[in-house]
């Protein structure tokens, strides 16, 4: 029998929450009638989150779980619990209960009765320190809207929403986890919408995140941007450039061969910038000609790049 729902939840280091969030989020979907899987992915936790997820699956059968054998980060997370989920809608939350179980109604009605292929929550008000993380986060949306052209509040936000095709048609590798509305719409899925939801209080532990996932989030910006348009063709890139970069060299090469030829030997080519630019300007596109065939060689000879060691299962 098809589900309703599968909740995906990377996890690291949340033992105290567990037990609290896996309630609520079965009583909200008995309330709704919700057939619906719990899959747990444990991301190489240090504390006791495995024993509980394992103490949570004997007293809730819905619960599932997936252990890495060491920490991966989310992306492969969600990953890993994107391949297992059956569900027709696929929701995603935090396991930090900063992400509220209320909320899986109303995403599941966006995507069902309103035909959303995705719904991000927008973190309207937040909870978190202004200066370490509300501001810079700002900043970060605001320069996510400009490049991917998604005018979306909180693309990072953990809690969304997906149809099934979705998740099933997307690679999130690295830390694109940030960047998976920029991956849906590159995949071909465009109605992306946006949905104001609760923000929580963190109440147990510590956040796992620091100031270096903003530039690290901004260089995987521009790297999905570059795999999303050329990833599949790197030579239209890199073959522009190297001709374009050649074609300037040659240009400078032929301009100095007829001013000689017009001055006579009296003409002193190691006295020209051009003498000294030509080499290494042909130099540089031949090279980007050669990056080119390489990269395209490694497209099409390439192995799975998610490929993660789990230690453990549980009703998978």
């Amino acid at each position: 029998m098809q589900l309703d729902i599968s909740i995906v939840i990377p996890l690291f280091n949340e033992e105290e929450s567990l037990p609290e969030l896996v309630t609520w989020i079965t009583r909200v979907c008995k309330e709704h009638n919700f057939s619906h899987e719990i899959i747990m992915i444990d991301d190489g936790s240090t504390d006791d989150s495995w024993n509980v997820v394992k103490q949570l699956s004997t007293q809730f059968p819905t619960v599932k779980g997936i252990r890495f054998q060491r920490n991966y980060g989310k992306s492969p997370a969600l990953h890993e619990g994107f391949k297992v989920a059956t569900g027709n809608v696929v929701i995603t939350m935090d396991a930090d209960l900063q992400d509220s179980p209320d909320e899986i109604p109303g995403l599941y009605d966006m995507i069902v009765k309103d035909g959303f292929d995705l719904v991000s929550g927008w973190k309207k008000v937040r909870y978190d320190n202004a200066i370490t993380k509300n501001l810079p986060s700002k900043l970060y949306n605001g320069v996510n809207r400009w490049f991917s052209g998604i005018k979306l509040h909180d693309m990072n936000c953990g809690l969304k929403s997906y149809k099934r095709k979705v998740v099933k048609s997307i690679e999130v590798y690295g830390e694109m986890h940030r960047f998976i509305p920029v991956l849906a719409k590159h995949a071909g899925f465009k109605k992306i919408g946006e949905k104001v939801v609760v923000h929580r209080p963190r109440k147990y532990g510590v956040s796992k995140f620091g100031w270096e996932r903003f530039i690290n989030g901004f260089l995987d910006l521009l790297s999905i941007q570059f795999v999303s348009r050329f990833g599949k063709k790197p030579m239209h890139l890199f073959g522009a450039l190297g001709s374009f970069t050649f074609l300037v060299g040659f240009v400078l090469v032929a301009w100095l061969i007829i001013q000689r030829l017009i001055e006579g030997a009296g003409f002193g080519l190691t006295h020209k910038v051009g003498f000294y630019l030509a080499p290494p300007v042909m130099i540089m596109g031949t090279l980007f000609f050669l990056t080119g065939f390489i990269a395209e060689l490694v497209v099409r000879n390439a192995a799975d790049r998610n490929v993660y060691l789990t230690e453990e299962k549980i009703g998978l």
